[in-house]
Protein backbone atom coordinates (compact mmCIF):
# COMPACT_ATOMS: atom_id res chain seq x y z
CA UNK A 1 0.00 0.00 0.00
CA UNK A 2 2.62 2.09 0.60
CA UNK A 3 5.33 1.34 -1.93
CA UNK A 4 4.98 4.48 -4.24
CA UNK A 5 6.92 7.55 -3.99
CA UNK A 6 6.38 10.16 -1.36
CA UNK A 7 6.21 13.79 -1.16
CA UNK A 8 8.45 15.05 0.98
CA UNK A 9 6.76 18.73 1.82
CA UNK A 10 6.69 21.28 4.08
CA UNK A 11 4.49 24.03 4.43
CA UNK A 12 2.45 26.63 5.95
CA UNK A 13 -1.15 26.89 6.61
CA UNK A 14 -2.21 30.65 7.98
CA UNK A 15 -5.05 33.66 8.63
CA UNK A 16 -4.71 37.24 8.73
CA UNK A 17 -7.24 38.33 10.81
CA UNK A 18 -7.13 41.98 9.21
CA UNK A 19 -7.48 41.58 5.50
CA UNK A 20 -9.86 38.08 6.35
CA UNK A 21 -7.53 35.96 4.19
CA UNK A 22 -6.47 32.22 4.14
CA UNK A 23 -3.66 30.71 2.77
CA UNK A 24 -1.48 27.70 2.39
CA UNK A 25 1.73 28.21 1.15
CA UNK A 26 4.07 24.47 0.22
CA UNK A 27 7.15 23.52 -1.36
CA UNK A 28 8.16 19.85 -1.82
CA UNK A 29 10.73 17.50 -3.84
CA UNK A 30 7.40 16.37 -5.88
CA UNK A 31 5.67 17.29 -9.09
CA UNK A 32 2.86 19.42 -8.76
CA UNK A 33 2.52 19.79 -5.50
CA UNK A 34 0.22 22.51 -5.59
CA UNK A 35 -2.59 20.23 -7.18
CA UNK A 36 -2.40 17.97 -3.83
CA UNK A 37 -1.38 20.13 -0.49
CA UNK A 38 -3.28 23.67 -0.48
CA UNK A 39 -7.51 23.69 0.10
CA UNK A 40 -9.25 26.80 1.52
CA UNK A 41 -12.32 29.01 1.44
CA UNK A 42 -12.96 32.04 2.02
CA UNK A 43 -14.86 32.79 5.63
CA UNK A 44 -13.83 29.50 7.05
CA UNK A 45 -10.37 27.97 7.35
CA UNK A 46 -7.46 26.57 4.97
CA UNK A 47 -6.25 23.03 5.19
CA UNK A 48 -2.88 21.44 4.41
CA UNK A 49 -2.84 17.47 3.26
CA UNK A 50 1.01 15.87 3.30
CA UNK A 51 3.09 12.71 3.74
CA UNK A 52 1.74 10.12 1.91
CA UNK A 53 -1.36 12.39 1.21
CA UNK A 54 -5.02 11.70 1.71
CA UNK A 55 -6.27 14.33 -1.10
CA UNK A 56 -9.77 13.49 0.41
CA UNK A 57 -8.60 15.56 3.46
CA UNK A 58 -8.80 18.46 1.14
CA UNK A 59 -12.37 18.85 0.55
CA UNK A 60 -13.73 17.05 3.30
CA UNK A 61 -11.86 19.10 6.02
CA UNK A 62 -13.41 22.07 4.12
CA UNK A 63 -16.67 21.11 4.60
CA UNK A 64 -16.69 20.74 8.24
CA UNK A 65 -14.44 24.10 8.07
CA UNK A 66 -17.92 25.53 6.19
CA UNK A 67 -20.31 24.33 9.09
CA UNK A 68 -18.02 26.24 11.87
CA UNK A 69 -16.03 23.35 12.96
CA UNK A 70 -12.66 23.86 14.99
CA UNK A 71 -9.29 23.01 13.72
CA UNK A 72 -8.80 20.53 16.68
CA UNK A 73 -12.40 18.69 15.64
CA UNK A 74 -11.57 18.76 11.77
CA UNK A 75 -8.35 17.30 12.24
CA UNK A 76 -9.35 14.61 14.78
CA UNK A 77 -12.38 13.35 12.67
CA UNK A 78 -10.50 13.06 9.60
CA UNK A 79 -7.97 11.07 11.28
CA UNK A 80 -10.12 9.16 12.97
CA UNK A 81 -11.73 7.79 10.22
CA UNK A 82 -8.55 6.98 8.10
CA UNK A 83 -6.44 3.72 8.33
CA UNK A 84 -3.64 5.48 6.80
CA UNK A 85 -3.12 8.22 9.50
CA UNK A 86 0.27 6.67 10.74
CA UNK A 87 1.52 8.12 6.94
CA UNK A 88 -0.49 10.95 6.99
CA UNK A 89 0.20 15.15 8.38
CA UNK A 90 -2.14 17.42 8.15
CA UNK A 91 -2.57 21.25 8.99
CA UNK A 92 -5.87 23.20 9.71
CA UNK A 93 -6.30 26.55 10.95
CA UNK A 94 -10.50 27.69 10.81
CA UNK A 95 -12.58 30.80 10.61
CA UNK A 96 -11.39 31.77 14.33
CA UNK A 97 -7.89 31.32 13.70
CA UNK A 98 -6.99 28.08 16.29
CA UNK A 99 -4.48 25.89 14.42
CA UNK A 100 -4.52 22.12 14.71
CA UNK A 101 -2.26 19.83 13.22
CA UNK A 102 -1.24 15.36 13.18
CA UNK A 103 2.32 14.48 12.10
CA UNK A 104 1.72 10.30 12.14
CA UNK A 105 4.60 7.95 13.48
CA UNK A 106 5.05 6.24 10.44
CA UNK A 107 5.68 9.76 8.36
CA UNK A 108 9.42 9.59 7.24
CA UNK A 109 12.25 11.68 9.80
CA UNK A 110 12.41 14.44 9.85
CA UNK A 111 8.98 14.99 10.49
CA UNK A 112 6.47 17.11 12.92
CA UNK A 113 5.02 20.55 13.49
CA UNK A 114 4.33 23.90 15.40
CA UNK A 115 1.77 25.93 15.17
CA UNK A 116 -0.10 28.37 17.58
CA UNK A 117 -2.82 31.19 16.83
CA UNK A 118 -3.18 31.83 13.40
CA UNK A 119 -0.78 29.62 11.52
CA UNK A 120 0.61 25.66 11.54
CA UNK A 121 3.99 24.88 10.37
CA UNK A 122 4.27 21.60 9.27
CA UNK A 123 6.83 19.24 7.31
CA UNK A 124 8.65 15.60 6.45
CA UNK A 125 11.52 13.74 4.90
CA UNK A 126 13.19 17.76 6.07
CA UNK A 127 16.95 17.88 6.79
CA UNK A 128 15.59 18.47 10.55
CA UNK A 129 13.52 20.31 12.82
CA UNK A 130 15.52 23.32 12.42
CA UNK A 131 13.19 23.66 9.19
CA UNK A 132 9.63 24.12 10.91
CA UNK A 133 11.56 26.30 13.16
CA UNK A 134 12.79 28.64 11.01
CA UNK A 135 9.38 28.85 9.47
CA UNK A 136 7.55 29.63 12.66
CA UNK A 137 9.88 31.98 13.33
CA UNK A 138 9.87 34.04 10.19
CA UNK A 139 5.88 33.83 10.40
CA UNK A 140 5.70 35.49 14.40
CA UNK A 141 8.40 38.04 13.26
CA UNK A 142 6.66 39.16 10.24
CA UNK A 143 4.17 41.63 9.62
CA UNK A 144 2.47 43.15 5.88
CA UNK A 145 0.80 41.30 3.82
CA UNK A 146 -0.38 37.52 4.29
CA UNK A 147 0.67 36.52 0.46
CA UNK A 148 4.02 37.46 0.61
CA UNK A 149 4.82 36.59 4.36
CA UNK A 150 3.87 33.06 3.12
CA UNK A 151 6.60 32.99 0.45
CA UNK A 152 8.94 34.52 2.95
CA UNK A 153 8.06 31.55 5.50
CA UNK A 154 9.12 29.09 2.50
CA UNK A 155 12.24 30.82 2.28
CA UNK A 156 13.13 30.29 5.65
CA UNK A 157 12.48 26.97 6.31
CA UNK A 158 14.52 26.10 2.27
CA UNK A 159 17.35 28.37 4.47
CA UNK A 160 18.04 25.78 7.02
CA UNK A 161 17.67 22.73 4.50
CA UNK A 162 14.05 22.34 3.58
CA UNK A 163 13.40 19.34 2.32
CA UNK A 164 16.18 16.48 2.35
CA UNK A 165 15.45 15.66 -1.13
CA UNK A 166 15.93 19.00 -2.84
CA UNK A 167 13.03 21.50 -4.48
CA UNK A 168 10.81 20.69 -7.18
CA UNK A 169 7.68 22.27 -6.74
CA UNK A 170 5.60 25.19 -4.85
CA UNK A 171 2.75 27.07 -4.57
CA UNK A 172 0.30 29.73 -2.96
CA UNK A 173 -3.66 29.69 -2.37
CA UNK A 174 -5.02 32.54 -0.45
CA UNK A 175 -9.03 33.08 -0.42
CA UNK A 176 -10.50 35.97 0.75
CA UNK A 177 -14.35 36.94 0.32
CA UNK A 178 -14.79 38.31 -3.01
CA UNK A 179 -10.65 38.53 -3.66
CA UNK A 180 -10.55 36.87 -7.15
CA UNK A 181 -10.72 38.60 -10.67
CA UNK A 182 -13.11 40.80 -11.18
CA UNK A 183 -14.23 40.33 -7.80
CA UNK A 184 -16.50 37.06 -8.84
CA UNK A 185 -14.82 33.84 -7.01
CA UNK A 186 -12.66 34.54 -3.53
CA UNK A 187 -9.54 32.57 -4.76
CA UNK A 188 -7.52 35.83 -4.41
CA UNK A 189 -4.15 34.17 -5.43
CA UNK A 190 -3.41 30.64 -6.65
CA UNK A 191 -0.16 30.58 -8.04
CA UNK A 192 2.12 27.22 -8.59
CA UNK A 193 5.64 25.77 -9.93
CA UNK A 194 5.00 22.70 -10.62
CA UNK A 195 8.90 21.68 -12.23
CA UNK A 196 11.71 24.33 -11.18
CA UNK A 197 14.91 24.13 -10.22
CA UNK A 198 14.58 26.77 -8.19
CA UNK A 199 10.66 26.96 -7.13
CA UNK A 200 10.09 28.93 -4.07
CA UNK A 201 11.98 31.48 -5.74
CA UNK A 202 10.34 31.58 -9.10
CA UNK A 203 6.68 31.65 -6.69
CA UNK A 204 8.10 34.71 -5.25
CA UNK A 205 8.32 36.01 -8.93
CA UNK A 206 4.96 34.84 -9.93
CA UNK A 207 3.53 36.74 -6.52
CA UNK A 208 5.24 39.71 -7.97
CA UNK A 209 3.86 39.72 -11.27
CA UNK A 210 0.14 39.16 -9.70
CA UNK A 211 0.54 41.99 -7.57
CA UNK A 212 1.68 44.17 -10.62
CA UNK A 213 -1.43 42.37 -13.03
CA UNK A 214 -4.29 42.28 -10.79
CA UNK A 215 -3.48 44.57 -7.29
CA UNK A 216 -4.64 48.00 -8.44
CA UNK A 217 -3.38 51.05 -6.48
CA UNK A 218 -0.83 49.45 -4.28
CA UNK A 219 1.80 52.03 -5.51
CA UNK A 220 -0.55 54.98 -5.77
CA UNK A 221 -2.13 57.22 -8.49
CA UNK A 222 -0.88 59.91 -10.94
CA UNK A 223 -2.39 62.75 -12.36
CA UNK A 224 -2.15 62.19 -16.12
CA UNK A 225 -1.62 65.45 -17.08
CA UNK A 226 1.14 67.52 -18.60
CA UNK A 227 4.52 66.00 -18.51
CA UNK A 228 3.08 62.39 -17.52
CA UNK A 229 0.35 62.90 -20.11
CA UNK A 230 3.04 63.77 -22.96
CA UNK A 231 5.03 60.68 -21.92
CA UNK A 232 2.67 58.38 -22.48
CA UNK A 233 1.51 59.97 -25.60
CA UNK A 234 4.81 59.62 -26.81
CA UNK A 235 4.93 55.61 -25.84
CA UNK A 236 1.77 54.84 -27.02
CA UNK A 237 2.28 56.35 -30.39
CA UNK A 238 5.14 54.08 -30.39
CA UNK A 239 3.72 51.35 -29.87
CA UNK A 240 0.42 52.59 -32.44
CA UNK A 241 -2.36 52.87 -30.20
CA UNK A 242 -2.32 57.18 -30.48
CA UNK A 243 -2.11 59.28 -33.84
CA UNK A 244 -2.92 62.38 -32.55
CA UNK A 245 -0.45 65.39 -30.98
CA UNK A 246 1.81 65.29 -28.40
CA UNK A 247 0.02 67.82 -26.32
CA UNK A 248 0.25 66.68 -22.90
CA UNK A 249 -3.51 67.11 -22.58
CA UNK A 250 -5.44 63.64 -21.36
CA UNK A 251 -8.09 64.10 -23.61
CA UNK A 252 -10.30 61.45 -25.26
CA UNK A 253 -8.25 60.04 -28.04
CA UNK A 254 -5.45 59.55 -24.91
CA UNK A 255 -7.20 58.08 -22.72
CA UNK A 256 -8.72 55.32 -25.45
CA UNK A 257 -5.39 54.80 -26.41
CA UNK A 258 -4.37 53.97 -22.87
CA UNK A 259 -7.40 51.74 -22.38
CA UNK A 260 -6.81 49.56 -25.32
CA UNK A 261 -2.30 49.45 -24.30
CA UNK A 262 -3.97 48.22 -20.70
CA UNK A 263 -6.08 45.58 -22.31
CA UNK A 264 -3.25 44.27 -24.59
CA UNK A 265 -1.18 44.20 -21.51
CA UNK A 266 -3.57 42.86 -19.00
CA UNK A 267 -4.41 45.51 -16.58
CA UNK A 268 -7.59 45.81 -17.20
CA UNK A 269 -7.71 45.79 -13.19
CA UNK A 270 -5.85 48.38 -13.33
CA UNK A 271 -7.39 50.35 -16.02
CA UNK A 272 -8.98 53.92 -14.47
CA UNK A 273 -11.48 55.54 -16.18
CA UNK A 274 -10.76 59.13 -15.09
CA UNK A 275 -8.17 61.64 -15.44
CA UNK A 276 -5.61 59.30 -12.92
CA UNK A 277 -3.24 56.72 -14.12
CA UNK A 278 -1.95 53.76 -11.33
CA UNK A 279 1.90 54.72 -10.71
CA UNK A 280 2.75 50.83 -11.34
CA UNK A 281 1.53 51.23 -14.98
CA UNK A 282 3.25 53.83 -15.60
CA UNK A 283 6.85 52.49 -14.35
CA UNK A 284 6.19 49.52 -16.49
CA UNK A 285 5.20 51.61 -19.21
CA UNK A 286 8.73 53.25 -18.71
CA UNK A 287 10.54 50.52 -18.47
CA UNK A 288 9.50 48.25 -21.11
CA UNK A 289 8.83 50.55 -23.82
CA UNK A 290 10.07 54.07 -22.65
CA UNK A 291 13.60 53.92 -24.04
CA UNK A 292 13.95 55.46 -27.63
Amino acid sequence: MHGGPRPSTFSIVARDPESGEWGVAVQSKFLCVGSIVPWAVAGAGAVATQAWSNVGFGPAGLDLLRRGTSAREVVDRLIAEDSGRDHRQLGVVDRAGASAAWTGRLCLPWAGHRGGPEYTCQGNILAGEAVVAAMEEAFLGSSGLLPERLVAVLHAGQSVGGDSRGQQSAALLVVKEKGGYGRFTDRAIDLRVDDHPTPIAELERLLRLHRLYFAPGMAGLTRAAGTVAREMQKILAKLGYYDGAISGEYDQATRKAFERFCHVENFEERYRDDDFVDREVLTFMRERYGGE
